[in-house]
C-alpha cells in the first residue's frame, strides 16, 4: 500500500502509528482520544514552529540594533564630556541629535508604543473630563478588570452620574442609575446610597460629605486610578523602573553635603534632577567617616595622609606634594588663597 507524503513532513512521519496494542474487550482499540491529541500535537507543531522561530529572529535582531545603538550613543556622550573643542552650544546640539537617535530607536517596535498611546487618549480625555474613552478601554479589558475585582469602571459610572446631576439633569440622572448604577448595588449599596443622595443636596450644597463628590480633584483622581489599573494589567510597577533604580544607588550616596552648595560636581547629587529624585530618601549609614581630598577628590587614608594648613582647610598630601613641585615649593590654598612654604607645612605637621 503506499503512503501519501504531507507537504511539511516525510511519509515516516505522516503515516499513523501502527497498533500494536491488542484489542480489547467489544473489538475497540484502548486510549483512541490519546492517540488522536498526540497527533494533533505533531501537526500543531508544525505550525508553531515557523511563527516562534521568527518571532525568535526577531528578538535576536532587535537585541543587536539595541546595543549598536546604545554602544554608539554612549562613546558619542564621552567624548562631548572628554572633548575641550565643544562649545556649550555645539554641546547642546550634539546631544539633542543623541536624543533624537534613541527616541528613533525606541520606535523601531522595541515597545508597545500603541498601549501606551491608547493609555495616553484615556488619561487626555479624563483630565478633559470625558469618561467615554476610559469606559471603552474597560469594556476591552471586561474580563481582566473581573478578574482582578477591579471597581475602576463603577467609579467612572459615578462620576457620570455626578456630571448629570451638576447639570440638573435630574430625570437623565435617575434613568441612568438604574441602568448603569443598580448592577453594582449588590457590592456598593454604601456608595451608591451617598452619590443617590446628591439629587436632593446639588451641586451648590455646603454639605462636605457631598460637597466632595462635585469638586474638580475627583477627575485627578480618576486618572490616578486608570495609571494604578493600567500598570497592573500589564505588570507594570506605577514608579518607572528607571526611577527606581537610580533611587537605588543615590540611596547610598545621599549624604547632607550633597545638598550645600560646594558639592563637587563629580558627585550626581549636585545636579537639581538628582536631588528630586533623593529628598524623599535617607541619608545612607556611614559607620566609619571617610576624608575626600577637595583637590583631588581621592580617598585620603594611610597610604595618602591628609595634612592641616595653618588656616585648618585639610588636603591630602599627595594633592600638596604635586602642587609644591608646579610651585617651587609653595603651597597656596584653592579655598582662601594662602600661601605657605610645603616644607613649613611638613614640619608644622609631624610636630
Amino acid at each position: 500500500m503506499e503512503m501519501d507524503s504531507l507537504p511539511n513532513g516525510n511519509s515516516a512521519a505522516a503515516s499513523p502509528p501502527q497498533n500494536t496494542t491488542p484489542a480489547a474487550a467489544g473489538g475497540t482499540t484502548p486510549f483512541p482520544k490519546l492517540t488522536q491529541l498526540t497527533e494533533a500535537l505533531k501537526l500543531e507543531h508544525q505550525f508553531l514552529r515557523v511563527p516562534f522561530e521568527h518571532y525568535k529572529k526577531t528578538i535576536r535582531t532587535n537585541h543587536r540594533a539595541v546595543e549598536k545603538e546604545i554602544t554608539s550613543v554612549i562613546s558619542n556622550v564621552a567624548d562631548v564630556s572628554d572633548s575641550e573643542n565643544f562649545s556649550k552650544d555645539d554641546a547642546v546640539n550634539h546631544l539633542t541629535s543623541l536624543v533624537s537617535r534613541l527616541q528613533g530607536l525606541k520606535r523601531k517596535d522595541l515597545v508597545d508604543i500603541e498601549v501606551f498611546q491608547e493609555a495616553k487618549k484615556v488619561i487626555d480625555a479624563l483630565q478633559n473630563k470625558e469618561v467615554a474613552p476610559a469606559l471603552a478601554w474597560c469594556s476591552d479589558n471586561k474580563s481582566r478588570l473581573k478578574k482582578s475585582k477591579s471597581k475602576f469602571e463603577f467609579q467612572l459610572r459615578l462620576q457620570e452620574f455626578i456630571e448629570l446631576v451638576r447639570g440638573e439633569n435630574n430625570l437623565r440622572a435617575i434613568t441612568y442609575a438604574r441602568k448603569y448604577l443598580a448592577p453594582w448595588g449588590a457590592t456598593h449599596m454604601k456608595e451608591l446610597q451617598r452619590v443617590m443622595a446628591t439629587l436632593a443636596f446639588k451641586s451648590n450644597t455646603e454639605c462636605t460629605t457631598y460637597k466632595a463628590l462635585f469638586e474638580p480633584k475627583q477627575w485627578d483622581f480618576l486618572v490616578d486610578q486608570f495609571k494604578q489599573e493600567f500598570c497592573k494589567l500589564y505588570g507594570m510597577t506605577l514608579e518607572p523602573l528607571l526611577n527606581i533604580y537610580l533611587q537605588a544607588g543615590l540611596s547610598a550616596l545621599n549624604t547632607p553635603y550633597c545638598y550645600e552648595d560646594d558639592c563637587t560636581k563629580e558627585d550626581p547629587l549636585s545636579q537639581e534632577s538628582f536631588r528630586k529624585l533623593a529628598s524623599p530618601l535617607p541619608y545612607s549609614k556611614q559607620h566609619h567617616s571617610k576624608l575626600v581630598c577637595y583637590i583631588t577628590k581621592e580617598l585620603m587614608d594611610t597610604e595618602n595622609p591628609p595634612q592641616v594648613l595653618p588656616n585648618g582647610y585639610v588636603y591630602s598630601t599627595k594633592a600638596l606634594e604635586e602642587m609644591a613641585k608646579k610651585n617651587n615649593g609653595k603651597i597656596t590654598c584653592p579655598r582662601t588663597g594662602l600661601v605657605c612654604n610645603y616644607s613649613d607645612l611638613v614640619k608644622a605637621y609631624i610636630s
